[in-house]
């Protein structure tokens, strides 16, 4: 099966068309105040209006109350928001329950949750998660001193995900970049990746070099082909 592709932490009009141009499947965007790649909604909503149709757009928040999700919803539209917080999986049900009931589209906007994994006990509880979100991506713990709970550059050891039950899907993020992707490739076999700081020249400025070799050592991987899991979403008709 091809493999979904994520680029997270875009904020400007060039560096969105060039993932696009190269056949992203997802592209990512940032509210979150403390981080360097946090956009208003508003700015947030033009970019996402440029890449409907072409790529699933995802809007990442941490921690969010429910006023903030109903306006992510009714000022952006995004197809997927992906809590990466300490959302608890009740909480991540009741969130999809929520959005699911007060959605106009024929297609709701769908949960992803991401899930910090450094240790055995970690990966254990991505199933508590299953169930209750619609997507699952699995990140690096942030390091000692970050504010950030995603983007920090740093990965985990993937062999951990060879205890993961085999059937479930998820997005591998956290640290990848044009030097390494192969390799993760080569110990895991996720549906998706996602990348963010390591396709940045500065925290919150993506590099168009960096996406480019991103995409060519993906292309040497053998695995930037259409995009699988998402492919069902993309002509989705909102109302």
């Amino acid at each position: 099966m091809a493999l979904d592709v994520k680029i997270c932490g875009l904020s400007t009009p060039d560096t969105l068309d060039i993932v696009l141009a190269r056949g992203a499947s997802h592209v990512g965007f940032i509210h979150f105040p403390r981080s360097p790649r946090h956009l208003e909604l508003s700015a947030m909503a033009d970019l996402v209006g440029r890449a409907r149709g072409k790529a699933l757009t995802v809007v990442v928040v941490v921690d969010p109350d429910d006023a903030t999700l109903d306006a992510i919803e009714d000022e952006v539209g995004p197809d997927i928001v992906q809590l990466h917080g300490q959302e608890t999986p009740e909480r991540v049900a009741a969130l999809r329950e929520r959005t699911r009931s007060r959605t106009r589209s024929a297609i709701p906007v769908r949960l992803m949750k991401a899930i910090s994994i450094g240790s055995a006990e970690d990966v254990a509880r991505v199933s508590a998660y299953r169930d209750a979100a619609d997507h699952l991506l699995l990140d690096a713990k942030r390091p000692a001193g970050s504010v950030l709970p995603g983007g920090n550059g740093v990965s985990f050891d993937w062999r951990l995900l060879e205890a993961l039950d085999p059937s479930v899907r998820y997005m591998l993020s956290g640290g990848l970049d044009p030097d390494n992707v192969e390799a993760a490739l080569g110990l895991v076999s996720p549906a998706g990746i996602d990348v963010s700081s390591g396709v940045e020249r500065a925290p919150g400025i993506k590099d168009a070099e960096r996406l480019h070799r991103f995409f060519d050592a993906l292309d040497r991987a053998g695995s930037n082909e259409a995009p699988a899991a998402g492919t069902a979403l993309l002509n989705r008709k909102r109302s």
